[in-house]
């Protein structure tokens, strides 16, 4: 499963995460570095298996549970918030 941002989605980085903005509502959505970290690699094509895997390469102490939760968690946020469909 890879995912796309929606087409009227834009992204862009911040010094410490990254903000999103829905051009329809004018609503935006503020991610932390290690949420950037994450929708960024499932933009380019991994897997949120791949992208958990990538958090726990970057972050040693995170286990590996906690490395899927987050990112099931995450990609579940970004859907109930229709920021992303399914590429």
């Amino acid at each position: 499963m890879s995912l796309a941002l929606r087409h009227d989605v834009c992204a862009t980085d911040t010094e410490d995460g990254l903000v999103l903005l829905d051009e329809l509502t004018g609503r935006y959505w503020q991610l932390n570095g290690t949420a950037r970290i994450v929708l960024r690699s499932l933009l380019g094509g991994a897997t949120p298996q791949d992208a958990a895997r990538r958090l726990r390469d970057m972050y040693p102490q995170l286990t590996a549970e906690r490395a899927d939760s987050d990112t099931a968690a995450l990609i579940d946020s970004l859907r109930a918030a229709r920021l992303v469909v399914s590429a």
